[in-house]
């Protein structure tokens, strides 16, 4: 598809016990905001991390911007595809300038310093996601959603034209869950940058994304837009649980309510 930011045909992935991703077939427009949602163990990481190449191999093909992911350098993909993984260490020294700089490693030649383009793409992302009063703190010195700023900073910084999160607001309370992800909806419909997004925030997705991809076991059951998809037989399949789709009584819109046992 000629408007496809990645395309996934007859794509296969198997660990030494196993097929983890199976038959996946997927077309996904350039600017679209997609999460995709699964039970645990259904693949959905693996995805991820396969798109970005940090797992290789797998049977089929994959295609990124339109071209062949095996035909891209390290470098020349991450100019293109940017990740923020589920977890990350705590531990770092480096202050947040320093770590969103590090987000312009592909573009930055050894013993050179950053050129003005450098600088601006650091300073945007540091902007992006209101990080300016923290620029000189150190990340261990920094809350977990601060820390996720950061590291989500540090992708943007890459000016990527797909964005890559592997559940960015996990274990965040509920101001930097609206925090995070209002941000990452901000840059999708304002900088046309693709955002694929594993989440099990359901309630979440309805507001944000505009379609939905749904792993169980390594198979794609349902990908189409979210009021599609996001049906109470089709989450039944999913998570094999029951769930009632109730108004909000302020807003409106659907919430998505797991049945109590």
């Amino acid at each position: 598809m000629l408007n496809s930011a990645v395309e996934l045909k007859n794509f296969a992935f198997r660990y030494d016990k196993g097929n983890v991703l199976n038959d996946i077939n997927l077309s996904i427009v350039k600017g679209e905001y997609v999460s995709i949602i699964g039970p645990n163990g259904s693949g959905k990481s693996t995805l991820l991390k396969c798109l970005n190449r940090i797992v290789k191999g797998g049977e089929g093909t994959i295609s990124i911007m339109g071209k062949p992911l095996s035909s891209y350098s390290q470098k020349e993909l991450a100019k293109s595809v940017a990740y923020v993984p589920q977890h990350l260490s705590s531990a770092f020294s480096y202050t947040v300038d320093e770590f969103v700089t590090m987000g312009r490693y592909p573009y930055l030649k050894a013993f050179s310093p950053m050129t003005s383009e450098d600088q601006q793409a650091v300073e945007k992302a540091v902007q992006l996601t209101g990080l300016s009063d923290l620029r000189l703190r150190p990340l261990n010195q920094l809350s977990g959603g601060e820390r996720q700023k950061t590291y989500l900073a540090a992708a943007l910084a890459q000016e990527p034209d797909i964005l890559l999160l592997d559940e960015p607001t996990t274990h965040l309370d509920p101001k930097f869950q609206k925090d995070v992800q209002k941000t990452v909806c901000d840059v999708s419909r304002n900088l046309g940058i693709t955002v694929l997004h594993v989440t099990h925030d359901l309630n979440h997705i309805l507001t944000w994304s505009e379609k939905i991809v749904a792993l169980k076991a390594g198979h794609v059951c349902y990908y189409g837009l979210s009021k599609d998809v996001m049906t109470a037989d089709h989450l039944k399949n999913v998570f094999e649980t029951d769930f009632h789709l109730l108004a909000d009584p302020v807003e409106g819109h659907p919430i998505i309510v797991p049945e109590a046992h």
